[in-house]
C-alpha cells in the first residue's frame, strides 16, 4: 500500500512539474487578447419558489495566458412563476446580473472551471432588490462554442439554480 501511495505521489509531482514548465514556456509566446461571447441560459431553480429560468448574456473575456482568463458577464435572467411554501403563486423575477470572474483551463485547452461573483439587480414585477450572487461552474470551449453548467446562488432573492449555458464566442 505504501508503494502505491509513493507511486501516485511521484506521478502527481511529475504531472504538476510538467504542466508548470509547459505553462511557463507557453506564456512567453501567447498573444493576450479579448474575446466576446453571446449566450443563452436555461436553468432549474433548486428551491420550490420558481419552476424554471431562461436568460441571455454577454461575456467579455480577457485572456491572461493560454490557460487563464478574466471575465465580465451581464445580461438578463427570468425566474418563472412557481408557488411558495403555502401554495400561493409567486410572481416571475427578472434581473440583470453583473459578474466578474476567473476562468482556468484545467484539462487541455478546452475544459475549464469558472468562478464568478457580482450582483443581481431585480427589474420586473415590482421587485426592487439587489442581491449578492456567486456562481461556480465547469465547461467546455473551443474557438467558437462555449458550453457550461453552473450553480448560481442569489442570496437576497432566496433562491438559486443549476443552469446550462450555450454560447457563441469570437476574438476581438
Amino acid at each position: 500500500m505504501r508503494k502505491v501511495q509513493m507511486i501516485c505521489l511521484a506521478a502527481f509531482a511529475f504531472l504538476f512539474a510538467n504542466t508548470a514548465f509547459a505553462q511557463e514556456s507557453e506564456a512567453k509566446n501567447y498573444d493576450q487578447g479579448f474575446r466576446l461571447g453571446f449566450g443563452i441560459n436555461g436553468g432549474i431553480p433548486t428551491d420550490n419558489d420558481y419552476d424554471w429560468s431562461l436568460g441571455g448574456d454577454v461575456r467579455l473575456q480577457y485572456d491572461l495566458s493560454k490557460k487563464t482568463s478574466l471575465t465580465l458577464t451581464t445580461g438578463f435572467t427570468n425566474l418563472f412563476m412557481g408557488k411558495d411554501e403555502l401554495g400561493n403563486n409567486v410572481k416571475d423575477l427578472g434581473f440583470i446580473p453583473a459578474k466578474a470572474g476567473f476562468k482556468a483551463f484545467v484539462w487541455g485547452d478546452q475544459f475549464y472551471v469558472l468562478g464568478e461573483v457580482g450582483a443581481g439587480f431585480a427589474v420586473t414585477n415590482g421587485y426592487d432588490k439587489t442581491t449578492f450572487l456567486w456562481a461556480p461552474g465547469i465547461g467546455y470551449a473551443n474557438k467558437y462554442i462555449d458550453l457550461s453548467v453552473r450553480y448560481e446562488d442569489y442570496h437576497d432573492f432566496r433562491t438559486n439554480q443549476v443552469a446550462l449555458r450555450v454560447a457563441y464566442g469570437f476574438d476581438l
